[in-house]
């Protein structure tokens, strides 16, 4: 049967690439395929429609195999990762409470937030729980890691349970200077940093220096940008140690990166495969071994393309984010409930959090296959692409002096708050989507009663910050939520009516257009089927007490219906015109202002409407 199937292909004559674009260019009609077809992305290079076996022949990442040396198709030859939750609860006696009961349904990787680090706190948090079968990470105040370090030895210690223990302790002194700007002192930096690796020398499988680029990704980095800093700051704290007289593979394997995965599904795949190749080789320079050289990563869905409203589609966007990560083989996932951005995440969120991964497990069965993309085509390339992008990154920061000095002239967090602005602005112009916010919003929702307002949550203190150099916090639906939400604490919600006459087709698809970029400022939205005259279409209007009245009809036909709305409207009303037809300027010129397209800035369009229509 299998001679037979093999056969099947013998009928058809190889295609030639040639040949395929020959195709596209006759079905294009004249189109440039560049510009209809190969997509410039944020990272910095094009993406074309089609990939071939030519495009990776003289890629030498193609031959590489899982659990082998420079690990871009994995560090192990399996890919059951493990499933984290991050334990919330007001003491230490709580936070073991419920570990013990998210342990009994599956999950396998524990993250507990310490706030007084003592070996009775450890205790407390680690009481029944098998130290062997599952992962405990802990994080807390930067200034507090060296005591719990000590607290959790002493622990281990004390129960013999030094070679069963596995997990880390997210040490991260430069939390503080990328978050709220304050400056670091470096050489302070590797003294504790040495401190924390010798309090820790006898527990083998304790990583303990965090690269949490995941702060990074949450502020809306580029993905060759987190990529590229990541493997800076990592190389940073080889060199910073190693020049200390501490050995490289000591030092290498107590190295936990921390990476977000946002929604670009393929190229955060990518990334993850970049991330252990490019890091593998920087270890091996230091004259490490190739186990040293294995990257110790764990996966975090994305905040920063989190909503408030819509907040289920979060559920969407964390599932194919955490697919990517499970897919690229990242050692560990955390998926951020959906309801985080408003809310302490509660039973219910945290339960479809954990679902959401035992769905890749159990029902797509993703921890049975290592690197499913190995050899594609497209992936391979994207791989490459973007560790050249990355490295490209990192030799730029070098060349600044290192990462510790970058981040202290403020030039890392210049960079990411660059791209995030970048981004913030291609989500006011809707050439970024996220559903429910600047596309099809749920126009009747309210969201302003749920959100419980949080500030920093680190516990610390921060009388030297520098704002100017510290990351955005900013998620990236934040602008059109601020918007929406001076909308519902108005004293009057606007009505928008739609006024739809002439060409069927036309006045139906311009208004649910209007509708939608109108629902995005939380306005109420009024829909017709379509109107004879516009003198009957304007009285409706009237009636409903509308504050902003859409045209919605062809072009064709505005040069006769716009004048006449506008006419009759009298100023009575906000009047609008749905489109961008070739009148344009005859319509500007008999005074009306208001047109909105899809080349229309949807955020600035609305802030203009809201100062005139909302009465405070």
């Amino acid at each position: 049967m299998a001679e037979k199937n093999e056969k099947l292909f013998d009928q058809f004559p190889a295609v030639t690439t040639e040949e395929w674009r020959a195709k596209v260019d006759a079905d294009l009609k004249g189109v440039p395929f560049e510009k209809k077809l190969v997509w410039r992305t944020n990272e910095g290079f094009n993406v074309n429609p089609m990939y071939r076996a030519e495009d990776i022949a003289d890629l030498k990442t193609t031959e590489s195999r899982p659990g082998q040396f420079p690990y871009i198709r994995g560090t192990r030859n399996s890919n059951d990762w493990l499933t984290r939750q991050d334990i919330i609860a007001e003491t230490p006696e709580q936070a073991n409470e419920i570990a013990i009961d998210v342990l009994g349904k599956g999950i396998n990787s524990l993250g507990f937030k310490v706030a007084e680090p003592t070996k009775e706190t450890v205790a407390t948090l680690l009481k029944g729980i098998d130290l062997e079968k599952n992962e405990i990470n802990f994080n807390c105040c930067p200034g507090k890691a060296i005591a719990l370090a000590q607290a959790l030895v002493d622990f281990l210690k004390e129960n013999n349970a030094t070679d069963k223990f596995h997990g880390s302790i997210n040490f991260d002194p430069l939390r503080p200077a990328l978050k709220h700007g304050v400056e670091l002192n470096i050489n302070q930096l590797t003294e504790k940093a040495q401190e924390i690796l010798n309090i820790t020398k006898e527990i083998n499988h304790l990583e303990v220096i965090a690269v949490d680029s995941v702060m990074f990704n949450n502020s809306g980095a580029f993905i060759y940008q987190e990529l590229g800093f990541a493997l800076a700051w990592g190389a940073e704290w080889l060199t910073a140690l190693t020049d200390a007289g501490m050995d490289v593979n000591e030092v290498a394997k107590r190295i936990k990166f921390n990476m977000g995965v946002g929604s670009n599904y393929f190229m955060e795949l990518a990334k993850f495969r970049a991330a252990r190749m490019l890091w593998a080789q920087i270890v091996k320079q230091y004259g490490a071994t190739d186990e040293a050289c294995k990257m110790h990563l764990h996966a975090e869905t994305s905040r920063f393309n989190q909503t408030i409203y819509d907040a289920h589609v979060n559920l969407l966007r964390s599932q194919t984010e955490a697919m990517s990560a499970a897919l690229a083989g990242v050692d560990s996932i955390t998926v951020v409930p959906f309801d985080t951005p408003y809310k302490t995440p509660d039973a219910f969120s945290e339960r479809i959090a954990r679902n959401q991964q035992f769905l890749l497990k159990e029902e797509s069965h993703l921890d049975k296959v290592v690197d499913p993309a190995g050899g594609s085509y497209y992936v391979e390339t994207l791989t490459v692409s973007l560790a050249q992008r990355a490295w490209e990154v990192f030799l730029k920061v070098q060349e600044d002096g290192g990462f510790f000095k970058c981040v202290n002239d403020g030039k890392v967090q210049a960079s990411v708050n660059e791209s995030s602005e970048k981004r913030h602005a291609d989500m006011a112009r809707r050439k970024e989507i996220l559903l429910g916010t600047n596309q099809y919003p749920n126009f009747n929702e309210m969201a302003a009663e749920k959100i419980e307002k949080s500030g920093c949550g680190c516990g610390c203190k921060h009388p030297d910050a520098r704002p100017d150099h510290a990351l955005s916090t900013a998620r990236q639906a934040s602008d059109f939520e601020s918007l929406r939400l001076e909308t519902e604490h108005a004293s009057n919600r606007p009505k928008v009516f739609m006024l739809t006459i002439g060409n069927l087709a036309m006045r139906l698809a311009r208004a649910q257009f209007s509708a939608n970029f109108f629902g995005c400022a939380g306005y109420e939205i009024i829909d017709n089927i379509g109107f004879e005259t516009v003198e009957e279409g304007v009285k409706a209007a009237f009636d409903k007490n509308a504050d902003v009245i859409v045209l919605c009809s062809s072009d064709d036909e505005y040069a006769q219906f716009a004048p006449e709305a506008f006419k009759l409207i009298d100023g009575k009303a906000q009047f609008v015109v749905a489109g961008a037809p070739a009148c344009t300027d005859e319509l500007k010129a008999q005074g009306i202002e208001n047109f909105i397209h899809v080349r229309s800035n949807v955020l600035d369009t609305l802030k203009a409407f809201n100062a005139i229509l909302l009465k405070k």
